[in-house]
């Protein structure tokens, strides 16, 4: 399923060379934690207030997701255990939004639901303010039940949930870890 999604989507996957999303590692954007949460999960931070869409496309930011997960996906543990995502949405603007098409929403969801060959088990939102909602309304209808039922958002006061479901020994202070 991911090499036909490759093929089908080539403004996405066509450059999968980490050179080609410089900018945004360089601001921060994305991070992996290096410990695994209780079990077993790798924890993948994204920080879209570092996107700066004005730079880069909405392509540009999933591509780095791709490449990670390129990479990860070759770890054993990481296979068996899949992958858990916190997404911060501080710093969502209009600009954001607009770069999220309902033709970019299918093509993201159908990588979250059925193409790439890792395990989504969690994808937890914080910060998200209120016009984030209906994006993600475009997004919603192309997951499965069983990814949906694995979104959480945390709104803006975040830190007592979160560490619900990470222990804070993982987490970056910023999201309440010690």
């Amino acid at each position: 399923n991911y090499q036909k999604w490759r093929i089908e989507c080539p403004e996405i996957s066509a450059d999968l060379r980490p050179s080609s999303v410089l900018g945004l590692l360089h601001a921060g954007y994305h991070g992996v934690l290096r410990s695994r949460d209780p079990h077993g999960s790798k924890v993948l931070i994204y920080r879209i207030g570092q996107w700066d869409p004005k730079l880069f496309t909405a392509y540009d930011v999933f591509r780095v997701s791709l490449i990670t997960s390129e990479l990860i996906v070759e770890e054993i543990e990481t296979q068996r255990n899949g992958v858990k995502a916190i997404f911060d949405l501080q710093g969502w603007r209009f600009a954001h939004a607009f770069q999220i098409s309902p033709a970019v929403a299918k093509k993201i969801a159908a990588v979250l639901t059925d193409s790439f060959p890792l395990k989504v088990r969690g994808i937890h939102l914080i910060n998200e303010p209120l016009f984030f909602h209906p994006v993600f309304a475009l997004i919603k209808p192309f997951l499965t039940e069983k990814i949906k039922q694995r979104v959480y958002m945390h709104g803006n006061n975040y830190m007592q949930s979160l560490t619900e479901h990470f222990p804070v020994s993982i987490l970056p202070q910023e999201y309440g870890g010690e």
